[in-house]
This record gives structure tokens, C-alpha cells and sequence, in this order.
């Protein structure tokens, strides 16, 4: 067993993955960073080879970078698995999740939120806990540059995937009249492109994905018997808000702290406190009424309604106008919070490094993106309504 988990882990492994699909380091010798290779691209991201945590210090310097050029010889599964990497990404998590919530039914979009948070921290958690490192580079090609400096075990993406394509799955299939195999074989693919796309990314190992996978699988077994309670939150005592924020400001501000500075935190913050911010929007939908509650059950839709020039403008309508107005409240929020945090820790506004300080961070976002959860379910819908829309 050890044998067969450490030959999942190596990065040899990742490597014949992507020479198999038609992606090559340029020659050794050949520039770097000055232009693309020949007959391949300039690459998208840095590489580091072998890296790990620096001899368990707390603030270790981030991994050197260096950058790589590579060669694409295949591009369909160049373009099938970055199109597929992304949707993995926050790109498609701040696209699907609202316009799930705005155009299909606000029901299944409370659901997802709330899994996706639950499966997102712990996978994220989890990273900063065991510190293994991703694949080497070389022979690994890395085409991604922003998440390099993060762990490796267990894939995000590949948990994020899972967690969406099956809550999914299993949430309609007695609420919506479909074939079941159909939404199956969606959902299996959807999550296995993604997968895929994380070893052809260079960004994880083998072992990684099948870490991700397992683990999401295990939690959506053992957290499934509960999903009914957690649809009724929304109609839970009048001191749930102050727990909606407390408990994940605090999950937030004690996560795991790591050997260097990489943006697990930040992004993990954000994930939560859009989740918190969600969960808050319902209970204000609810408790004050400001919105018709999204209906638990309903008769099985006999044929799901053709898609019609209509349908398709005014969900676009009503997705162009939630995420403008999503986007002018992040951007006011956060201005706001990191001035009053500079002012508060009397800190220069220019000094860039200070917004990774844990005081400032975590709050920050916090506020930032549970601002922003609670708009998108309270305010975008009134403003739908207001406009017409609905």
C-alpha cells in the first residue's frame, strides 16, 4: 500500500500525463521568459522544483519561481482542459452560484453554497495541515501561477467539482423530472475533466485528485441525512445571524498558519464569508419577509421548459444587473474596510504587504464577501422585482 500511494504521488507520473496529451518543457538552453517557444506558448505561470515547508518555520520565504516554457503539440486537450480547469475556478463559482440563485431556483443554489463551503474549508484546511507539496517542476510543466506557493494534498478543485456536480445531482433528481442517467453521466464528466485538468495543469499529483474525490464523497455521505436541516436555517431563532458570523469569523481567523505566505487564507475567508453571507440573506428573506421563501418541495416538472429567446435575455438581464450591483458593493466594502483597518492599526495605506497581515486579511474579506453573500440574496432580488424583472 505504501509503494502503490507513493508511486500515486510522483511527479514522473503527472509528467507522462501531460506528454501523453501533447504538452513538452521547451529544450533545455532555450529562453525563458522572453517570448513563447517554438510552436508552443509563453507560459502562464512560474514553476518551483521540490519544495516543502522550510524546516518548519513560521514565516519560511516563498518558494522561487521560475519561469517555464513549454510546448503544445496537442491543442484540443490544451484548450479542453484549461476550459475545464476553469471550471473549477472562482471564474465559474461567481458565475454558476448566482445565476443558479437568480434564474433557476433559489433552493438548489442555498444547497450548493452551503456544501461548497463546508467541502471547500476543510479541503483547504486539510492542504495547510499535512503541507505536502505539489509536483516538481521539472519534469512537471506548471501552467498556473497564482496558487503555486499553496500545498498540494487534498485538490480543491477536484473536491469543489465533486462536491458541486453530485449535491447537485442528488438535490434535483426528486425535484425535477429528468433522466437519471443523463444527470449522472454529466456529473461524472463534469467532475472528471476538471480532475483531469489538474493533472494536465501540473498543479497536483495523482494522489491529490483521488485525496479530493475520496474526501468529498466521504463528507456528502455523512453530511446528506442533515441537508433537510440545513434548508430550514433560514427559519431558525432570531440570534442565528450572530452566529452566522461569529462561528466563521473565528474558523476564519484561527486557520492553520502556514510556512510562508500563500493565499489559502485569503481565499478561504472569502469562500466562508460569502457562504455567511448567503445564509444571512435567507434568514432576512425569511424573517422579515422581504422575499416569497423558495418552495422545499414541489411536483415533480413533467418536461423542463424549452430555453427561448425570451427566457435566455431576461436571465441574462437579471445576471448583468446582480453582478454589477454585486460588483459596486465589493468594491465600496472593501475600500471602506481596509481604511478603517489602516486607521485602526495605523498603517500606511501604500504599504501593500500590510493587507496580508492576519488582522487586517481576515477581516477584510470577511466583511467584504459576507456583504456581498447578503446582497446577492436580499438586495438583487428586490432590485429584480423593482425593475420587473421577476
Amino acid at each position: 500500500m505504501a509503494e502503490l500511494l507513493r508511486s500515486l504521488h510522483d511527479s514522473q507520473l503527472v509528467a507522462r500525463f501531460q506528454r501523453r496529451c501533447g504538452l513538452f518543457p521547451a529544450p533545455e538552453g532555450g529562453p525563458r521568459g522572453k517570448g513563447p517557444a517554438e510552436g508552443g506558448h509563453h507560459p502562464e505561470a512560474d514553476g518551483t522544483g521540490g519544495w516543502g515547508p522550510a524546516n518548519g518555520l513560521r514565516r519560511a520565504p516563498a518558494p522561487q519561481a521560475y519561469v517555464q516554457e513549454y510546448i503544445v503539440k496537442n491543442y484540443f486537450y490544451y484548450y479542453l482542459f484549461r476550459f475545464s480547469a476553469a471550471l473549477g475556478q472562482e471564474v465559474f463559482y461567481i458565475t454558476f452560484l448566482p445565476f443558479t440563485q437568480w434564474n433557476i431556483d433559489p433552493y438548489l443554489s442555498r444547497r450548493l453554497i452551503i456544501i461548497w463551503v463546508l467541502v471547500m474549508y476543510i479541503g483547504q484546511v486539510a492542504k495547510d495541515i499535512l503541507k505536502w507539496p505539489r509536483p516538481s517542476y521539472p519534469p512537471v510543466v506548471n501552467l498556473e501561477k497564482r496558487v503555486i506557493t499553496e500545498y498540494g494534498m487534498p485538490s480543491t478543485h477536484a473536491m469543489a467539482a465533486t462536491a458541486i456536480s453530485f449535491t447537485l445531482l442528488v438535490s434535483t433528481m426528486d425535484r425535477y423530472q429528468y433522466p437519471f442517467v443523463l444527470g449522472l453521466v454529466m456529473a461524472v464528466v463534469f467532475s472528471t475533466l476538471v480532475c483531469l485538468s489538474r493533472l494536465y495543469t501540473g498543479m497536483h499529483t495523482v494522489l491529490d485528485v483521488l485525496g479530493g474525490v475520496l474526501l468529498t464523497a466521504a463528507l456528502l455521505v455523512l453530511t446528506q441525512p442533515a441537508w433537510t436541516l440545513i434548508d430550514h436555517l433560514d427559519s431558525a431563532s432570531p440570534l442565528f445571524p450572530v452566529c452566522a458570523i461569529v462561528v466563521p469569523f473565528i474558523l476564519c481567523y484561527n486557520y492553520p498558519v502556514s510556512d510562508y505566505y500563500s493565499p489559502t487564507r485569503a481565499d478561504t475567508t472569502t469562500i466562508v464569508a460569502a457562504g455567511a453571507g448567503v445564509t444571512i440573506g435567507f434568514w432576512l428573506n425569511h424573517f422579515f419577509q422581504l422575499m416569497s421563501k423558495p418552495m422545499d418541495s414541489l411536483p415533480v416538472v413533467q418536461n423542463i421548459p424549452p430555453l427561448t429567446a425570451d427566457m435566455l435575455l431576461l436571465g441574462l438581464t437579471k445576471f448583468t444587473v446582480g453582478i454589477v450591483l454585486l460588483l459596486l458593493v465589493r468594491q465600496l466594502v472593501q475600500n471602506l474596510s481596509l481604511q478603517v483597518l489602516y486607521s485602526w492599526f495605523k498603517v500606511v495605506t501604500r504599504n501593500k504587504e500590510a493587507r496580508r497581515r492576519l488582522e487586517i486579511e481576515v477581516p477584510s474579506k470577511f466583511v467584504t464577501y459576507t456583504s456581498v453573500g447578503i446582497c446577492a440574496t436580499t438586495v438583487v432580488p428586490m432590485l429584480h422585482r423593482v425593475l420587473g424583472l421577476l
